[in-house]
């Protein structure tokens, strides 16, 4: 009984420790007191503000910088992961184990090590830092995350139903787009999704790879934001905004999920 309410009380303050910041946040986003703690009471108006461009015209083009940078390279680590993930799974035991051992090197690798290695890259070979080297640099490190995304569901599938394909006429591509991708396809999403994220939360790499054309990510204004003594305001119904995105997505793809589950497990009746 005690263990049990030991357990129960670690678990409830570790959530709290890791949810009061971003509910401290959200609530706040509702005044439009300028400093973080002061309620001046229930108003939209910094919700109002950041809609408007006009008002914060550097902070709206770092979110769209962000967004757009994270989608393109989250669209191209899942294609280039998905694709190297089927390659490793086809290989030996023992070439398979050392390609899994190099893709995770990346990931245990510290971000300010891949992004002083790929500031070196682009300088040494004469490549002008910007957008696309901001955008090359965030598929390099979210690659490896989709890889381990899709492998486990190449492990789950029937290793038959390739060949079965094979032997029923299918051409490689189309035992591939028909078998192998609705197969792997929940993995992709999943690789995806991490991808978007690890791509957004980015600072590390991103500023050494952003250049001095003027161009601005989220994270990156945040840090200038913060080194000039404050916060932008606008920047917590934005955080809300964020926060609220995310948790509905991951809802919806978790009753999608259960959904799915059942349906399986109601024809295997």
């Amino acid at each position: 009984m005690v263990k049990r309410i030991l357990m129960q009380t670690y678990l409830w303050v570790l959530l709290l420790l890791l949810y009061a910041p971003i509910a401290i946040i959200i609530i706040y986003s509702f005044t439009e007191s300028k400093v973080l703690g002061n309620w001046t009471g229930f108003s939209l108006k910094l919700y109002g503000s950041l809609l408007n461009t006009n008002a914060h015209h550097s902070l709206m083009n770092a979110c769209i910088n962000t967004v757009a940078i994270a989608v393109i390279a989250a669209t191209v680590s899942t294609l280039l992961g998905s694709i190297a993930a089927i390659g490793i799974f086809n290989l030996k035991a023992r070439s398979r184990k050392a390609m899994g051992f190099v893709n995770t090197i990346p990931i245990l690798n510290g971000d300010i090590i891949t992004g002083i290695s790929l500031f070196l890259l682009f300088v040494s070979l004469g490549i002008t830092q910007g957008f696309t080297t901001v955008v090359l640099a965030h598929i390099t490190f979210c690659t490896p995350y989709v890889v381990l995304s899709v492998l486990p569901r190449l492990k789950q599938m029937n290793p038959n139903l390739y060949e079965a394909a094979l032997d029923l006429g299918a051409t490689p591509m189309q035992a591939l787009w028909k078998v192998i991708i609705p197969e792997i396809r929940p993995g992709m999403i999943s690789g995806f999704i991490l991808a978007l994220t690890i791509s957004i939360d980015d600072f590390a790499v991103t500023v050494f790879t952003i250049g001095n054309q003027g161009l601005e990510t989220l994270s990156t204004y945040i840090y200038a934001d913060a080194r000039k003594g404050g916060l932008t305001p606008e920047l917590r119904p934005l955080s809300a905004i964020i926060f609220i995105v995310i948790l509905v997505t991951l809802i919806v793809l978790n009753l999608r999920t259960d959904k799915k589950k059942q349906l399986q497990s109601q024809k295997t009746k």
